[in-house]
């Protein structure tokens, strides 16, 4: 079973997850309120801090060697949350 990325939106920040549902640990997680990114962060939209924060999650989980995952939400595929899927995608993760 693959982990899976979890995307929650706030109405000022975005969060990303990639957890193992079958022991029930979130192994990796980014946010646009990680002190590793602020800088790159500032004054950017929405959709541009998503896509900073999928690129973020993405490194973190490949440097755990994660390279699958599946990608399930509650949201609509579409501006913010698309923005950090397809920048996971671009950065090298597979779903």
């Amino acid at each position: 079973m693959r982990p899976r990325l979890c995307v929650f939106r706030s109405l000022n920040h975005i969060y990303a997850q990639v957890v193992d549902d079958s022991a029930g640990h979130t192994l990796v997680s980014a946010s646009s309120l990680d002190a590793e990114i602020r800088d790159k962060i500032t004054g950017k939209r929405k959709t541009e801090i998503a896509e900073v924060v999928g690129s973020l999650v993405t490194q973190r989980a490949l440097n755990k060697g994660i390279k699958k995952i599946a990608f399930r939400g509650g949201y609509k595929y579409h501006g913010r949350v698309k923005a950090l899927a397809e920048a996971a995608r671009k950065a090298g993760l597979d779903f």
